[in-house]
């Protein structure tokens, strides 16, 4: 007689899956009752992803705590890019999927992918606002973290064009002077990747935080390039013209003029961060800042 439980075995795996892209906790019920192993033989396929990985990608919040709940230790396997549950459930702004997963296991938050992304990278690439607050929530050190290019959530905010998902970052971080000033790998600060992406908006609100504007001539190590020495290898148009005359307004000069002495002290680094440029209010606590801008917003 042909023993057919492996055949049996293969035909639950796939309706496991199939019940995954569905969010059907009945045929997750199911399954269950016919093989109570079926969870526990996942790592035996060859499938890269569990079904955990695509229902939060996804968005089934029910299917997702229904698996959480049989099979807790799924919220720790990664795929094939080493990204778990919820690197994808952030990507894609499933905000109570990614409070699911961070119930199940709150570390989930500092596991980097191949390319040293952790969740809140991705929630910042995407802009999606409410998962940064739940993911800073449950780990707020992990905003420091950098990908494998060097950047931050703020770097990627600006790389992303993600201008409301920064102002939530910069608002949180406002205390920390290095962290909004921060350089990625070719000492880049957000300022000179928002010139050189041409974002307009992002420049101006930028150069409107005093913690910001205080270092606004920093160079980067290619070229050793202020702000404005960026802005002028750019096509000349009626934008760059814009964001030339923003950058001059606010005390940004050229990187071969910043040690001259007929120029103003505020074009000297560390003399505007002894000599704001703009007188600051009194500065709430990160955490008043962070609980107003919560919920009082």
């Amino acid at each position: 007689m042909m023993d057919t439980s492996h055949g049996n075995e293969l035909d639950y795996t796939v309706a496991l899956y199939e019940a995954s892209l569905d969010g059907s906790v009945s045929t997750l019920d199911s399954l269950m009752q016919r093989d109570r192993l079926i969870l526990h033989k996942i790592s035996l396929t060859s499938f890269t992803e569990t079904p955990l990985h695509i229902a939060a990608l996804l968005g089934h919040l029910q299917f997702t705590k229904a698996l959480l709940k049989r099979k807790p230790q799924l919220v720790e396997k990664v795929d094939s890019s080493g990204r778990t549950a919820l690197h994808l459930a952030s990507a894609e702004g499933h905000t109570q999927v990614v409070k699911a997963l961070l119930q199940a296991n709150m570390d989930m938050c500092l596991v980097s992918d191949q390319e040293k992304r952790i969740p809140l990278h991705l929630a910042a690439m995407r802009g999606h606002v409410e998962v940064i607050k739940e993911l800073l929530i449950a780990h707020p050190r992990s905003i420091s973290r950098v990908n494998l290019y060097g950047d931050n959530v703020l770097h990627l905010c600006v790389r992303y064009n993600c201008l409301d998902a920064l102002k939530l970052f910069v608002e949180y971080s406002v205390n920390d002077e290095d962290f909004v000033n921060s350089k990625d790998n070719d000492g880049n600060t957000i300022l000179h990747l928002a010139v050189m992406l041409w974002q307009t908006k992002t420049i101006e609100y930028l150069l409107s935080m005093p913690e910001l504007k205080r270092k606004a001539n920093a160079k980067n190590r290619i070229g050793n390039m202020t702000a404005l020495d960026v802005s002028e290898t750019c096509h000349r148009d009626f934008k760059y013209l814009k964001i030339q005359d923003i950058l001059k307004a606010a005390g940004v000069g050229r990187s071969k003029d910043l040690n001259s002495p007929l120029l103003p002290a505020l074009h000297d680094e560390e003399a505007q961060s002894a000599q704001p440029i703009i007188e600051e209010q009194p500065a709430l606590s990160r955490f008043r800042k962070w609980w107003r801008y919560f919920y009082l917003c």
